[in-house]
């Protein structure tokens, strides 16, 4: 299942990656990802608009350190020209670079960007002939299958970025209209790979490290992206290794959860700040308060919790919780 993988001139260790999700793939999150095994992370969306016009602020978005390394940047933008100038301008503060072509949120879509360009294939051209002309970094870009369900664009634009000069393509198998419903169709990605000999990148539906297993099976893809499996969950990326080891992975006790929100909390408040911590952190929360008895519970209160040391006394409180691997609480 797992095998180190090259995306142009970069080598990755395996083949097992988190992917770009804006407001959570920050600095904090990448870090607790990696300490459990992801072989490369990547930056939320950064705005080429916002880059090319308020610089330092967007750039904040780009803060990373050497244990977040190697580092994919991912841009959204939609016109060739500014795409160009954004990867001259990112070109030192990461490893790889990724043009977001998938994103369906209104905000994204209505500027022309994210999944908008799945409408335009000669736009996706010239953009990746743009950018392949800016950088000397590896290249790649993240799509859905299409705009609407049957359009089935995916086929096209692979063969496209890689004609460009892209160096791997990762598809998401849902279309735009679709949103996060329904089930993702992982027989595009096989589709995919049979038409490219760059690198495919599968995604969608990667809930646990037999899902991992599963897609690369199913499909012959060449690594697989973790987006949403990963929220309150980053020991994914150990049990995939643990399960390609032995055969077997070891269930996230409540005590390893609260390691993980502790030291995600205190990665936070090194990064952030106490205040913007506390905010934050509380979604996290909702998502690693899962699988043990009163996790309920702590979801209730964490919403109102205030400051950063009744989250940490919040967080003690799991620590002792019995394990309830049936709970859906």
């Amino acid at each position: 299942m797992l095998k180190p993988l090259k995306i142009g001139r970069l080598s990755l260790a395996h083949n097992v990656v988190l992917a770009p999700l804006a407001g959570i793939t920050n600095l904090p999150f990448r870090l607790l990802c990696r300490r459990n095994g992801a072989a490369l992370a990547f930056t939320e969306m950064v705005s080429v608009n916002g880059l090319v016009r308020e610089g330092t602020k967007t750039l904040a978005l780009l803060k990373s350190c050497p244990e977040d390394r190697p580092l994919g940047i991912q841009l959204f933008g939609d016109s060739p020209e500014s795409l160009a100038e954004a990867a001259r301008m990112v070109a030192e503060y990461g490893e790889l670079l990724d043009i977001n072509m998938g994103c369906p949120v209104r905000k994204v879509v209505g500027t022309g960007a994210g999944s908008a360009l799945l409408r335009d294939p000669a736009g996706i051209a010239a953009i990746v002939k743009a950018v392949r002309a800016a950088t000397a970094l590896p290249l790649t870009i993240k799509i859905r299958s299409g705009w609407h369900c049957g359009d089935d664009t995916y086929l096209e634009i692979g063969r496209i970025a890689e004609a460009e000069g892209c160096d791997a393509v990762t598809l998401h198998p849902r279309s735009r209209s679709q949103m996060f419903s329904g089930h993702a169709d992982w027989s595009q990605i096989a589709r995919l790979k049979e038409c490219l000999t760059i690198p495919v990148i599968g995604s969608g539906d990667i809930f646990s490290a037999d899902d991992c297993r599963t897609m690369m099976a199913e499909t012959g893809c060449d690594g697989v992206m973790i987006a949403r499996g990963a929220l309150g969950n980053p020991w994914i990326f150990r049990q995939v290794l643990e399960l390609e080891e032995r055969g077997a992975v070891t269930p996230a006790a409540a005590a390893e959860r609260a390691d993980a929100m502790r030291q995600h909390l205190e990665l936070f408040v090194q990064e952030s700040g106490e205040a913007v911590a506390a905010r934050e952190m509380k979604k996290h929360i909702g998502w690693y308060a899962r699988g043990f008895a009163g996790a309920a519970d702590i979801r209730r209160e964490a919403n109102s919790v205030r400051t950063v040391a009744d989250l940490f006394t919040l967080i003690e409180r799991i620590t002792g919780t019995p394990d309830d691997h049936h709970a859906h609480a």
